[in-house]
């Protein structure tokens, strides 16, 4: 059990880990889905192609779709998409290996359906068992069939119980024909995709290496900023409701002791601790202006140099200059004065 809680602790702390192990988790469940799917033919000639390609196109699809459902960078682009210019310019290349990247990994439960699907051929019978060449693989001489009653015989070709075409054609050679054929296409398909991966994987960091490190490196960032404002706003959040929650007791104490004469009591440590945590933000609305601030005008990606020593002391007109670079960029976010 131990060891179970370790890999899921390490999978947390690596996000491209956790992506990878949930991709793996949604091949499995793909390959398992399809075991357990009870795959009915309607053996008619105008549905047969319908449901064949229905099964092995609709669930890739939906596997696809949710791969980017799970991903927990699916929301951060879209932010990042979305937000305003601000101070901050957005990258289209960062955006562009953020989505590749959630991408690839969605394509993995997809790849495994229809590589299953193909390998198993019931799809493709059912699909084509009306393409089947009659005149190759059967007796196309057999008297008192027109070509709608030819395509209703061959359409049962998937239900063997109710297959009544043995003098046009053998039911085993057609399902064999067409399940050599979907086999065929099936590792064809599993060739394709491995190569891609390979393609993928290899040789576009060696092309574009800078750009790549770029722009791997800037969506790293973009992912460890939102975390670590998450993480500060559920501290702030929790200070707020600490000093809130104490505020209201004191008061509830202030009132108990003018009614029987007893001194209030004074506040814990920890309370004075987590108000300092506040960093001058103590009411609802300027932690709205702030929030918006945020969404709205993002800080530069560029820090400030610090002040350097000059002589005894630290040098005035570098101290002074953080001060004012802050003024300023507060000012042109629209930002209101947090009281200190």
């Amino acid at each position: 059990m131990d060891k179970f809680r370790m890999i899921f602790q390490f999978l947390q702390s690596n996000q491209e880990s956790f992506m990878n192990g949930i991709c793996g988790i949604m091949a499995l469940a793909s390959a398992q889905m399809y075991s357990a799917f009870d795959f009915n033919c309607p053996c008619l000639p105008h549905y047969n192609l319908a449901y064949g390609l229905g099964i092995l196109l609709v669930p890739p699809f939906i596997l696809f779709l949710l791969g980017f459902v799970l991903n927990n960078n699916v929301s951060m682009l879209a932010e990042e998409w979305r937000r305003p210019q601000g101070q901050r310019e957005k990258d289209p290349a960062v955006l562009r290996y953020m989505f590749c990247s959630m991408a690839q990994r969605a394509m993995i439960a997809p790849a495994v359906w229809v590589s299953v699907t193909l390998l198993d051929g019931k799809c493709i019978t059912c699909a084509f068992c009306t393409s089947v060449p009659v005149e190759t693989l059967g007796n196309t001489s057999h008297p008192g069939l027109s070509q709608g009653e030819m395509k209703r015989v061959l359409a049962r070709i998937p239900c063997k119980e109710i297959y009544n075409g043995q003098e046009l054609i053998a039911n085993e050679v057609a399902v064999r024909y067409l399940r050599c054929i979907s086999q065929a296409l099936g590792w064809c398909f599993i060739l394709l995709m491995t190569t891609l991966a390979f393609l993928v994987r290899s040789l576009r960091p060696c092309f574009t290496q800078a750009a790549f490190l770029k722009s791997r490196y800037w969506s790293h960032y973009i992912d460890i900023e939102r975390k670590l404002f998450d993480e500060t706003c559920a501290e702030h959040a929790r200070s707020f409701a600490k000093v809130c929650i104490q505020q209201f007791f004191e008061g509830m104490s202030t009132d108990l002791a003018s009614a029987h004469c007893h001194p209030p009591r004074k506040a814990p440590a920890d309370v004075g601790e987590a108000a300092e945590k506040l960093l001058g933000i103590t009411d609802q609305g300027t932690m709205n202006t702030a929030l918006k601030s945020w969404h709205r005008c993002k800080p530069p990606l560029h820090l400030h140099p610090p002040a350097l020593p000059s002589g005894n002391g630290w040098g005035g007109g570098q101290a002074n200059l953080l001060p004012q670079i802050c003024c300023r960029t507060l000012c042109s976010c629209h930002f209101t004065q947090i009281p200190p």
